[in-house]
């Protein structure tokens, strides 16, 4: 897409590569997360709020794509997983594996770092990825009026001279994440945003000389919604889900909109190479469960 706005209402052609099936699959609970860090932020970032805005929980994760996208090296895109620590225990693949699914992460571009991140309600504290109601991970319970306080520790990276050769480039224009976009002027500074269903509500201003510094946030929603943290665009944690009262995030009727003809667009664009016959009836199947999917959460919404 051409805007740089997040989210945005431009309808990709859904005719290359990147998050295309998506936009149906996340509907049937088969995707864990969804991979950035690969390509321009704006075009990963808004798929991903619209169907967050319609309550579904899919995560987030960091990838190079190497060689496909990235030529150059792995660790281009990252993705960082908490995970406990014990004396003299030893790195555990599916606890990794576990962490990235439950979110228990962030993503980045390995200079900056969004570390710690959790959301407290006054009467409980969830650090993200961790086990919240009735067991679900990063689902915080909270009651209408509560108030949020948004804490995390963050750290980033910049060289004391601005690099043009970077910051001037469109964001459509590799490398996708860098901080060095983020730079706040000709300062050594970048913005923290505190991310509330999409939209930006706050940010603190952090030194990136490689510290950690622990950032916080005051917010008082007004009905469930997603919580989360970037740094634009370097870094994102994952979501925490606020629920008030027990209800469902249903947070934009615009997103729930969109979500419902980008499936179309994107049948359009991909089923004619789909092989006829069953394979293609399986398709058609899932494509339609879809669209019921966000015909419902659309009449559920409320006009934003």
């Amino acid at each position: 897409v051409k805007s740089d706005k997040l989210p945005n209402l431009e309808m990709p052609a859904f005719d290359g590569i990147g998050a295309n099936e998506y936009i149906a699959d996340v509907t049937a609970g088969v995707c864990d997360f969804i991979s950035a860090v690969d390509t321009p932020i704006v075009w990963e970032l808004n798929i991903w709020y619209h169907t967050l805005n319609c309550g579904y929980t899919c995560r987030i994760s960091g990838e190079t794509d190497f060689p496909c996208i990235y030529g150059e090296r792995v660790g281009l895109g990252r993705a960082y997983v908490k995970m406990k620590a014990e004396p003299g225990k030893l790195l555990d693949y599916d606890e990794w594996v576990a962490g990235i699914r439950d979110g228990r992460s962030y993503c980045c571009d390995g200079l900056t770092h969004l570390v710690d991140f959790q959301v407290s309600d006054g009467a409980a504290t969830l650090g993200v990825g961790e086990p919240g109601e009735a067991g679900r991970p990063s689902v915080l319970a909270a009651r209408d009026g509560a108030k949020l306080r948004v804490r995390a520790k963050v750290a980033a990276l910049l060289a004391e001279q601005p690099r043009d050769d970077i910051r001037r480039k469109p964001l459509d224009q590799k490398p996708y994440w860098h901080v060095e976009r983020a730079r706040i002027g000709d300062t050594r500074q970048v913005p923290v945003e505190l991310i509330v269903n999409g939209r930006s509500i706050e940010t603190r201003q952090v030194e990136a000389d490689g510290s950690l510094r622990d950032v916080e946030f005051d917010y008082q929603p007004r009905q469930s919604c997603w919580v989360a943290l970037r740094v634009l665009p370097s870094a994102h944690t994952n979501p925490v889900f606020i629920e008030i009262d027990g209800k469902p995030i249903r947070a934009s009727k615009r997103s729930a909109q969109w979500c419902l003809e980008a499936v179309d667009v994107c049948w359009n664009k991909k089923s004619p190479a789909i092989r006829a016959g069953a394979e293609h009836d399986a398709a058609a199947r899932a494509f339609e469960a879809a669209r019921q999917a966000y015909r419902k959460i659309l009449s559920e919404c409320a006009e934003d």
